[in-house]
This record gives structure tokens, sequence and C-alpha cells, in this order.
């Protein structure tokens, strides 16, 4: 019951504090809001005040001079009346006001700064306008009203015109535009307007306001404007207004918003000037001060709850701490059991580990041996597949120089037997080559003429053409530049892809090889292509492997393609392969020799 107690003596207090913090922060709030408006008032009012004192003694200075005394005198001399309005348009100009005209005693206007045009107030009768009858009278004059020629809103200044004998001959009025210092209201935080003494807008820094009246349109007040044709034919309306206030401030509420209102009266120009605030802002930052209040209280009872609840912890804290000491005196006991028992079993690891690797060193002594041996076949299989083709060729050659002999054509016999022995320096060549696999050969490259050195590869395949019925259609160009090259390895290729591409066109319908050449970018393009069943998307990316071939067992190592690309790029170039639809076609990029031999 006393906690129940307590929690609504809180929630009472915190209830009070709240409120008397809101009451005092839109206090304080609209209070300001008020003194910013007064402040904007003076400044409008001495604005106001300022500018209507620079027309204030036009009318005056203007009823002087002697033109306007002649005119007066003489007010049907046609000279005259071009004279004088011609200068009341220039002064006109000159003052920046709206109009300057001059009228007889019987409301005749005779003299205009706009003296043509339908603005022109010429033959226009103003008798009823109060600032005539006043300047009559004799008084200067002020009046505000809508033009009823022009229709424009103006202030107006008038004076009358007297002779040597002092007496009224005419009046000059002057009146100046309103629009201008409604511009300079606009934009800003404030609404300004100005009323009549009737009650009536007439200024105003919203134009939807003007013609309305902030006080109701009583028979008298509507009589008053109508004698006067203050408004021309211009409707009057009243404003939906009502007037109360807030924590001591005056509000107005008008056009669905509550404004601080601020007025103040000009005595001589018989106006009341009026700034309006918007209260919405100002009611916005004392909403946001009370509920800075509220978060500053919440702040207080959430650091409260917390030295409460600190209290608490530190106790529960004294408590876990008891607990956590003999439980960790438990765990160091579990934990030394634990780690020697980890102990022994990383020595029993550690044993294990080393004969392991033990075993792991006498397996890789093994793989090494087996990686010799693995060498030393493919080079003894690299040197039986090479030597073969050019073996061949020297036995068709010894049958050939045989037969030569018994027909006593020894001429032809000894070319034979030449031949032979080039075959022979070949083989010795393959076989030294061969030998400098495992390193980087020694020879000098040189250039390298194709056409010859096709022939001599013709002469060496020319077996296995005739075999597999195959034909070697070359097309060489006139101009085809030397490559760089070593003459007996680039025959080697050339042998490997034309016996490659005989062993593809056999059996086949189109049995043509074509090799072709031309240069390019420095570079020499060899394409060899044959009309046979191409190479499979499958193992294209796998053919330049070594022991990797296509045909059946015993047809091939599979050793040609992998030793061609090893020449090729020894000699600084490169191999491709792509189907041709139909066929294979092998291209070979080498680059165009240089003057002086590179290394290779």
């Amino acid at each position: 019951m006393r906690l129940i107690w307590r929690a609504a003596w809180g929630g009472a207090a915190l209830a009070l504090i709240l409120w008397v913090g809101a009451q005092l922060a839109f206090q304080h709030y609209l209070s300001a809001g008020q003194s910013r408006a007064a402040t904007a008032l003076r400044l409008t009012v001495n604005a106001l005040q300022a500018d209507l004192a620079r027309f204030e003694v036009v009318p005056q200075l203007v009823g002087d001079l002697d033109l306007i005394h002649q005119l007066a005198a003489d007010p049907g001399n046609p000279v005259l009346q071009s004279q004088t309005n011609q200068w009341l348009a220039e002064q006109n100009l000159a003052v920046q006001a709206s109009d300057i005209y001059l009228i007889l005693p019987d409301g005749q206007t005779i003299a205009h700064s706009t003296p043509e045009g339908p603005q022109s107030f010429i033959g226009q009768n103003f008798s009823y306008r109060p600032y005539f009858i006043d300047a009559m009278a004799g008084r200067t004059a002020r009046f505000y009203g809508v033009g009823t020629t022009s229709g424009v809103r103006g202030y107006y200044f008038s004076a009358p015109v007297r002779d040597d004998l002092g007496r009224i001959t005419a009046v000059v009025a002057v009146k100046i535009g309103v629009d201008r210092i409604e511009q300079s209201w606009r934009g800003g935080e404030y609404r300004v307007l100005v009323s009549d003494p009737d009650g009536t807008v007439f200024l105003s820094s919203e134009p939807d306001w003007l013609y309305h009246s902030l006080l109701p349109l009583t028979p008298e007040r509507l009589a008053r404007s109508a004698a006067s044709r203050r408004y021309a034919e211009t409707p009057l309306t009243e404003f939906p207004v009502s007037r109360t206030a807030s924590h001591g401030v005056p509000i107005l509420r008008l056009a669905d918003a509550a404004y601080i209102i601020a007025s103040d009266e000009m005595p001589d120009a018989g106006w009341t000037v009026h700034v309006l605030l918007d209260s919405a802002d100002l009611r916005a930052e004392a909403q946001l001060a009370v509920a800075g209040l509220v978060l500053l209280l919440a702040a207080a009872g959430i650091c409260a709850l917390m030295w409460r609840q600190r209290r608490a912890q530190a106790a529960e804290r004294l408590a876990l701490e008891r607990f956590a000491h003999a439980e960790l005196e438990r765990r160091v006991v579990e934990r030394t059991a634990a780690l020697a028992r980890a102990n022994s079993q990383l020595e029993q690891e550690i044993t294990e580990r080393r004969a392991t690797e033990s075993e792991l060193r006498a397996a890789q002594a093994s793989l090494v041996q087996v990686g010799k041996l693995a060498a030393l076949g493919q080079m003894s299989a690299s040197l039986s597949h090479e030597i073969n083709q050019p073996l061949a060729a020297a036995r068709n050659y010894a049958d050939s120089a045989a037969i030569l002999i018994e027909r006593g054509d020894y001429t032809r016999a000894r070319e034979n037997i030449g031949q032979i022995l080039a075959l022979v320096d070949r083989m010795a060549a393959i076989g030294k080559h061969l030998r400098q696999a495992a390193r980087k050969p020694d020879d000098v490259l040189g250039a390298v003429a194709l056409p010859p050195l096709l022939e001599e590869t013709r002469t060496i395949v020319e077996a296995r053409l005739t075999s597999s019925g195959a034909m070697l259609d070359c097309q060489l160009p006139t101009d085809l530049p030397s490559l760089r090259a070593g003459p007996t390895r680039l025959q080697q290729v050339l042998v490997n892809l034309i016996t490659n591409a005989a062993d593809a066109v056999e059996g086949q319908p189109d049995r043509r090889i074509t090799l072709t050449a031309h240069a390019e970018n420095g570079q020499v393009l060899i394409r060899v292509r044959d009309r046979g069943p191409g190479v499979p998307e499958a193992i294209a990316a796998r053919i330049f492997d070594p022991f990797f071939t296509t045909k059946g067992m015993g047809a091939g190592l599979g050793l040609g393609l992998s030793i061609s690309a090893n020449i090729i790029r020894d000699l600084g170039g490169e191999i491709t392969c792509r189907n041709a639809a139909p066929g294979a076609e092998f291209c070979i990029r080498l680059p165009v020799a240089e003057p002086a031999g590179v290394a290779a």
C-alpha cells in the first residue's frame, strides 16, 4: 500500500511540474513574439511616415509656381495648358509619384501629368473627393482611395492655390501608388495590414485580405465610403475575425490561423497599422521546450532508477564474486587434471608425427626416383617418335639409289645418297635437341626462308602423303619475308603438323591439306589446314599435352604436338588450333627475321 501511495504522489507531482512548465513556456514564447511584433510595428510605422513625408509638401510647392497661377487665372488658354501638362509630367517623373493634376474650384480637372489617353484626368470632376473639399476650405489634405478613372489604389495629397488677394483659385493634387509599399512587406515572417478609420483594410502584405473590414460593416460606414467613393466600385466584405488573449498576449484569429497582433495609429494619415505574427511557430517552440522538460524529467528519473539498480547490482556482484571464487578454485583443480591428460596425449601424438615424417621422406625419395624414370621414358619416346619420320625417308632414298645403281644412273644415285646423308644429319640434330630438353637451347637463331624449307619438308613427308592419298597445297606469296627461327626445329614442327593432317584426312572425301603463309604486324603466320573431322571441343584444351593422342592403340605416342608447341615457344612464337568447318587449322606465329642473329 505504501508503494502505491508513493507512486500516486510521485505521479501527481510530476503532472503539476509539467503543467507549470508548459504555462511558463507558452507565456515566455508568446511574450517574446509580442515584443518582436511590436518592434516590427514601430519599424513599419516609421517607414510609412517617412515615405509619406516625402510627398506631403509637393502640392504646396507646385501650387506656388507662376505657371500654375497663370493657368488658374486663365484656364481656357491652350498654350498654358500644354506647358503646364508637360511640366507636370516632368515633375511627376522626378518625384516618382503616380499623378499630379490641377483642379478648378468647380471640381473640373484642367491639367494632368498624363494629359492624353484613357488614364488622363483632364475633364474629370473630383468635387466629391474629401481631399478636394478640404483644400477648397483652405487646408492641406490627405486621402486614401481607389481611382475612379484609373482604378489604381493610391494616397492623395492636396493643397489650395491662392492668388495675390488670397483667394483660392484652384487645387493641386498629388497621387502616389501604394503597390511598392506592399511589395516591401511580402516574403517576411510578419503579416502587415493598414486600415482606414472605418476599419477597412486597404494596404496588406496579403492581396486576398484587401477590402475586408476588421469592424462590422454598419450602414453608416458603408454610406461614408460610398459618399467619398473611397473604394470606387470595389465591394467591401467583413473579415471572419475573433479577438482573444492567450497567456496575457492579444490573439487575432483570422483565416484559420491565430496571430499575435500589434496595432498603432497614424493620426496624420488617419490610418491604423496592424502587424500580425503567426503564433503556430511560437507554440511549436513552446511545445518543444515542454518536450525538453519531459525528457529532462525522464532523464532524471532514469538516473534515479539507474542509481538504485547500481546499488542492487553492487550487492548482487559481491554475492557473485564469492560464488565465482569458489567455482574458480573447483575449475582449477579440474583443469590441472585435464592438462596432465592432454600433456600425455600430446607426447603420444608427437611420437606418431615423427614416425609419419620418416615415412613421408621415404615416399618422397621414391617419388623422385619415379619422376626420373618417367622423364627418361618421355625422352626415349620422343626420340623414337622424331627419328621414325626421317628414318623412313632415308629408307626410301636407299631403295631408290639401289635401283638407280642397277640402271647405271650414278648421278641420280649420288643425289639420293646425299639426301640420305642430310637425313642422317637431321636425326643427329633431333637427338641433340632432345638431349637438351631439360635446358634452354644455345643454338643461334637466324633468318630462315620458308619456300626452300618447305621443299625439304615435302620430301620427308612425301611417303606419308602418298600412303594416305593426301595432297599438299602450298600457297606462299613471293614477297614473304624470312622468319627468325632454327631451320631444323622449324622443319620438325612442319613435318609433325603435315603428318598429323595426313592422318586426319585419310579415308575422307576431301583429302586436301592447305599450307599458307603471310606477314602481319612484324610476324609471319603459317596456317596448316586439313579437311578431316576436326578437334572435338571436349579435348581442344589438351591436344598440346604430352602423351595425349586421339589415335588408336599403337598408332601414335601423343608427343608430336607437345614437342612442336615447346619448339615454337623456344623460337619466341605461338601455336594455336581451331576448327575450320570442315577440318582443323593450326596457326604458327613467328617473328620476322632481324638483321643480326639473336640467341634463342
